[in-house]
């Protein structure tokens, strides 16, 4: 496993990223311009190098487990090609391309079903939603549900600082809820080469700077895992009207390598229950697939 990483900044979370849209828009190469791929040398995969669960330069991430599973059954090496995932992300990877120079990469792990900025989508490989995330042995252990939560006391409620990431599903829950003024905005894009996703609950609320947070479900079950004291538990959250928390997760690879991304959904088929089981050690809170065909 390889790594090249430019000299740039890390992000604060790839994947939040891109289910809000916020990885921007890729350039499209001219059509017909495309020769022949040279035959696979290695599974080059594009990631952000510091957004756990998903991947790190350590590969120790969801799709960094992905990518090796995928890499072996292709007998192929992996390697990655590290740049952070927010603004220019699929330009500055998937889509990059230097004169004289291949693309530095061939496939992004992590991309939501209807995400179209200059990306080819698989078919999904998982389903997930956001989840509210709350400590254990703080006054809120009667709290099963998110119905529960909603039907606590209002001056109880109305007491709570409740974490989100600005410009989420999480700020219009609130909204709906008449909670807008409990939430605690943290930034989605943040500069500090040191910040990464799951902040918010290994650190925030677990240190009691809130109470309770909303999240993309795998960083939810990833971080809930990894913190001892307090006890925290997850709580997915179901789409509402006007609100929606659940979203499908495909792989992304260049438009016009068609038969690369049958490849793919190949491996998404014959590894769903390795992916599957990835996924659970992970703590990924799961949803059956949504019905009919979402895939672009």
């Amino acid at each position: 496993m390889t790594h090249r990483t430019p000299v740039l900044r890390p992000a604060l979370a790839a994947l939040v990223m891109a289910v809000l849209g916020s990885a921007a828009c890729a350039q499209q190469a001219p059509a017909g311009a495309a020769e022949a791929p040279a035959p696979r040398k290695a599974l080059r995969v594009c990631q952000d190098p510091n957004n756990l669960p998903f991947s790190n330069t350590k590969g120790e991430g969801i799709e960094n487990r992905i990518a090796e599973l995928f890499g072996r059954s292709l007998g192929l090496p992996v390697t990655y090609y590290s740049f952070p995932n927010r603004m220019a992300f699929i330009r500055n990877t998937l889509r990059m391309k230097v004169p004289g120079q291949d693309y530095p990469c061939d496939i992004v792990m992590g991309v939501p079903v209807g995400f179209d900025q200059g990306v080819s989508i698989t078919k999904p490989y998982y389903r997930s939603t956001y989840a509210l995330v709350l400590p254990r042995g703080k006054g809120l252990d009667a709290v099963q549900t998110a119905d529960d939560f909603l039907k606590l006391p209002p001056e109880r409620l109305k007491s709570l600082r409740i974490g989100i990431y600005d410009r989420s599903p999480a700020t219009e829950w609130l909204k709906k809820h008449g909670l807008i003024d409990q939430g605690v905005p943290y930034k989605m894009m943040n500069a500090d080469p040191a910040q990464y996703p799951g902040e918010i609950i290994e650190k925030e609320l677990a240190a009691g700077a809130i109470d309770a947070a909303i999240v993309w479900g795998p960083i939810a079950g990833y971080y809930a895992q990894r913190v001892r004291q307090p006890a925290l538990a997850v709580l997915p959250l179901a789409s509402e009207d006007g609100v929606q928390f659940d979203y499908e997760m495909a792989m992304g690879v260049r438009y016009g390598e068609r038969e690369w991304k049958q490849q793919i959904e190949g491996l998404i088929a014959a590894k769903q229950a390795d992916i599957q089981a990835i996924l659970k050690e992970f703590g990924v809170p799961l949803l059956d697939p949504a019905p009919g065909d979402r895939r672009n």
